[in-house]
């Protein structure tokens, strides 16, 4: 049996997670649960539902909110960033499971990879951040690091079985988010609620806007990048509506080699938990009779985000960190109405371009560049005007 942790337990892939433990309890038992705490109610009924033996959340005023909500015997209660890479690093745990969204998860993800437990990733931005410090720890310590995305864990399964050397290309496919055939004149236009409308996953609305912006993706080829080991022009997006093909690897014969299915997190999340093994699911199974499959080249005019992802990877070191710490910080400021949607591609840029990308030497280094950043999007994001009218 399995010993789990969660971290970002309140975010959709976290409840998904834990509804797919209880489903499968001669199998999975929960460790501990981590989140930002913005929710307690939620997180209180997680634990009368789960029963984990610790909790962290980010937010310390709502752990003291979190024991008076909770009978005794209760779980133990961690507080603030250091309470969640106790949890990470100290909980016995098989594996962890990484869904907190953005730079959060970087420490506590970290401080897993160091303490030997095998990596369920949800969290993208940790190794957009630190891919080469995440990587080298995993590797030293012999921890797998197992993709959960539904592009990344595609690329996975298509890869197993295969020599690196003989792959030629990573297609990573994307739906194209909900401006996918927006006009170029009408960005300037788009609202937080267009936006949020995602045509096809139902997410949180942080990774939501990155699906509209594409920087979703963009984050992804630096993602792809550290996990499978290839070079930056080894990756190639393809936009692909209907999202039932994840992703896809061409070998160097010409062979190309697809994982398909239904759009449910579910499976890509019980594969990582489960691996090398498989565990059925109730989801709905893909009938091929009834589906059309479609694809085209993302437009790079209308979706800048793709291009400064790009940019970042192939500056290296530092680059990659001002890139997801400005992106967040524009986001932000988007779903807030302080900017426009088009603001959040000119902000990010004109932060690479005021932060110069430096060799990165250590995780210390990855987090003091990380405030530095937000602070530059923050004032950048501040002297804006004209967010929604």
């Amino acid at each position: 049996m399995k010993r789990v942790s969660v971290l970002g337990a309140t975010g959709s892939v976290g409840l998904r997670t834990l509804e797919l433990l209880a489903s499968f309890p001669q199998d999975f038992t929960l460790a501990g649960i981590a989140a930002r705490g913005s929710n307690v109610d939620l997180v209180a009924e997680l634990c009368r539902k789960h029963a984990p033996r610790a909790v962290a959340l980010l937010d310390r005023g709502a752990v003291d909110r979190l024991a008076r909500a909770l009978p005794r015997p209760r779980p133990e209660l961690l507080a603030g960033p250091e309470g969640l890479v106790a949890l990470a690093r100290d909980v016995d745990a098989d594996i962890v499971l990484s869904a907190l969204v953005g730079a959060a998860g970087l420490l506590p993800t970290m401080a897993a990879i160091q303490a030997g437990r095998a990596i369920a990733l949800a969290n993208k931005e940790t190794l957009v951040m630190a891919g080469s410090l995440m990587t080298a720890a995993a590797r030293a310590r012999g921890v797998p690091l197992l993709p959960v995305d539904s592009e990344h864990s595609a690329i996975f399964q298509c890869l197993a079985g295969h020599r690196r050397q003989d792959v030629h290309r990573i297609l990573l496919t994307g739906s194209g988010g909900p401006f996918r055939e927006l006009p170029a004149a009408a960005f300037a236009r788009a609202t937080v609620e267009d936006a949020l409308k995602h045509p096809t996953w139902k997410m949180g609305p942080k990774i939501t806007i990155d699906s509209a912006t594409l920087m979703n993706k963009g984050l992804e080829i630096i993602e792809a990048r550290w996990l499978f080991d290839v070079a930056a022009d080894q990756v190639q997006v393809v936009v692909h509506p209907q999202s039932i093909v994840h992703s896809m690897v061409e070998y160097i014969d010409g062979s190309v080699i697809a994982q398909l299915g239904v759009a449910d997190m579910g499976v890509p999340i019980l594969y990582a938990l489960s691996y090398p093994e498989r565990r059925p699911t109730p989801a709905a199974r893909l009938d091929l009779t009834r589906t059309t499959l479609t694809f085209f080249p993302p437009d790079p005019g209308r979706f800048p985000c793709l291009r400064l992802a790009r940019e970042a990877l192939e500056a290296g070191g530092t680059a990659p960190v001002v890139l997801n710490a400005a992106n967040e910080i524009a986001v932000a400021a988007f779903l807030d109405r302080r900017i426009r949607f088009v603001d959040i591609a000119d902000i990010i840029e004109r932060a690479l371009e005021q932060l110069p990308a430096r060799d990165l030497a250590s995780i210390e280094q990855c987090v003091a560049t990380d405030e530095e950043a937000r602070r530059h999007a923050a004032a950048l994001a501040g002297a804006r005007h004209g967010g929604e009218k």
